[in-house]
């Protein structure tokens, strides 16, 4: 296991940490794609049980003004009364089959007083940003058909001009009829045949469509996957590069290893130099 003790070092410990953040981050992410698709796939849910159902009576299905769940999303509801069209408003900024306009909504009274908002369909805009010209609403009392959806409240830098609002707060509506009005939800206006293709414009038909999400989680989870495979990848290569150069151990510590010592032969020693001529005179007549 010697070749393998540079992993203790601390530079390691730091690579491993950051693997460990970064498959945390993806892991977040990828539960999150979950949790998008699982409501995506609630509110594909609640198209298939309320779109098409057959309608309750308004009062049944809220029984109280503030009254909405989320599951009662597109619940078809019938309500009998009449529209008050001098209280109508448009909501601007409505995406409709690739262009803008405005989204017409009339209050309705109904038979015992109460206030319902109808959200009547869509007109487009004219060549100067404002509403094209709306067709009145049938007069007297009538029977409409709706399907129930949530206010959307105010947003903070949006504010309503005159009859044009920026989005449908059943507050402020309920403010401007000045009766006691259903604030927990309103009505789209259930159109067939020849109506649907007037204005206002029948909202198309919500998709059932649960997105992209699942696979994105999928992705998410394999890049953590793989940040611990490169990871082990890394550690393998550089014990591969240790052992090519011999170095089996190094200091825990991280620093450089001490280059190995190289054994050199000692050099033999060369005679001394003769400093003075006398001493190699005496020399050869001694050997004589």
């Amino acid at each position: 296991m010697s070749r393998w003790r540079f992993l203790i070092a601390p530079r390691w410990a730091g690579y491993l940490a950051l693997v460990i953040v970064f498959a945390i981050v993806c892991s977040a992410l990828g539960t999150w794609q979950l949790n998008r698709r699982a409501e995506a796939l609630a509110e594909v849910a609640r198209i298939d049980a309320n779109y098409d159902a057959e309608p309750i009576p308004l009062d049944e299905a809220l029984p109280e003004l503030d009254a909405f769940d989320v599951e009662q999303r597109w619940q078809v509801v019938e309500l009998r009364g009449e529209y008050l069209v001098d209280d109508e408003v448009v909501v601007r900024n409505r995406p409709f089959s690739g262009t803008t306009g405005f989204e017409v909504v009339t209050p309705f009274r109904l038979d015992n007083g109460d206030v319902f908002m109808v959200d009547r369909g869509w007109v487009a805009q004219n060549s100067d940003g404002r509403p094209s010209e709306v067709p009145a609403p049938p007069s007297g009392e009538v029977d409409v058909t709706a399907r129930l959806k949530a206010g959307e409240g105010r947003i903070a830098g949006r504010t309503s001009t005159g009859r044009e609002f920026a989005t449908i707060d059943l507050e402020e509506l309920a403010e401007r009829v000045g009766a006691p009005s259903y604030t927990g939800a309103y009505g789209i206006l259930v159109q067939d045949g020849a109506d649907a293709a007037e204005p206002p414009l029948a909202a198309p038909r919500p998709e059932r469509d649960e997105g992209p999400h699942l696979s994105y989680a999928l992705q998410w989870y394999v890049f953590a996957l793989l940040a611990f495979i490169g990871l082990g990848w890394a550690a393998n290569q550089e014990r591969k590069a240790r052992e090519e150069v011999g170095l089996d151990e190094v200091e825990t510590d991280g620093a450089t290893p001490p280059a190995r010592t190289q054994h050199r032969a000692p050099r033999r020693k060369e005679p001394a130099k003769r400093d003075h001529d006398a001493d190699a005179e005496d020399e050869i007549l001694d050997r004589r």
